[in-house]
């Protein structure tokens, strides 16, 4: 017979933990470009400002459906404190460790223009595929919502459809399986790594995809605004895990997180071809 946790396991510790994890993380982020302007010639500022990181923080959870999706379903089938604990963990160190290495590499080959424009282009075809999932999610409950929205969603999936298909060899390399498969509970350990593995991925896709940004924010800010929305999504999926996954469902927060995405990948295009000198 499972024994019930008390309140302070099953929400306290698990809250505490999400921001202190995040304090943690922004002090290693502040450690990395500090010692990443030890090796280059232009610093990257340690400045941080309110609107860059409340800029990340909108544009991280503007496009995070997908997202608050898997770890909702990782917690619905790994239930009880210590799981809660392996995924915050796991998901956070997984989101920032893919942003520190996509800012490592912008930082070293930002001046190799042909690199850095693959970097971009590549991110934003992910992109538009992570679009058109968020597409999916605002027809499922459309029902209420007048003609022209529905409209609008089905030309607007049509178009990404038929982007997509063209480099759907490409994006099966590159984009993680955001399934949850169905089986027994994870160990604290497997079930951290399964949670460090998909974050990690979408953290090098989608800061890879905020690099254009790059040129009008302070990146340090942006980044921590980046940390602190993962934060917050993690505290809302504790609180209520059905609640927020409806919450982020909503078809028209599912329509505007797919224009979010849509749009930071055309200005990555854009940016792309300034670099190769179209």
């Amino acid at each position: 017979m499972r024994v019930k946790e008390s309140f302070f396991k099953s929400q306290i510790i698990p809250l505490v933990l999400t921001v202190v994890v995040c304090a943690g993380l922004v002090f290693a982020l502040w450690g990395e470009i500090h010692a990443l302007n030890i090796f280059t010639s232009s610093d990257i500022s340690l400045k941080v400002f309110w609107i860059d990181i409340l800029i990340g923080l909108t544009i991280y959870l503007k496009t995070s459906i997908d997202f608050a999706i898997y770890i909702g379903n990782l917690m619905s089938k790994n239930s009880g404190w210590k799981s809660r604990v392996a995924i915050e963990i796991g998901t956070a160190l997984g989101n920032a460790a893919g942003t520190m290495v996509i800012l490592l590499v912008w930082t070293f080959f930002k001046e190799i223009r042909w690199l850095l424009a693959l970097m971009i282009a590549l991110a934003a075809l992910v992109l538009f595929k992570l679009a058109e999932g968020g597409l999916e999610h605002a027809k499922v409950e459309d029902a209420r919502y007048p003609r022209w929205f529905k409209k609008t969603v089905s030309l607007f999936e049509r178009v990404l459809d038929r982007v997509n298909a063209l480099f759907a060899p490409v994006l099966r390399f590159i984009l993680p399986d955001l399934r949850v498969r169905v089986g027994a509970p994870l160990r604290f350990w497997p079930l951290l790594a399964l949670s460090f593995t998909i974050p990690f991925i979408l953290g090098l896709d989608d800061f890879a995809g905020y690099v254009p940004l790059f040129n009008i924010v302070n990146v340090f800010g942006f980044a921590i605004g980046v940390f602190v929305g993962h934060m917050i999504l993690n505290i809302l999926l504790y609180l209520s895990p059905s609640y927020t996954i409806r919450a982020v469902k909503n078809p028209v927060i599912s329509f505007l997180g797919s224009v979010a995405f849509v749009g930071l990948g055309v200005w990555g295009l854009v940016e792309v071809a300034h670099l190769i000198g179209i």
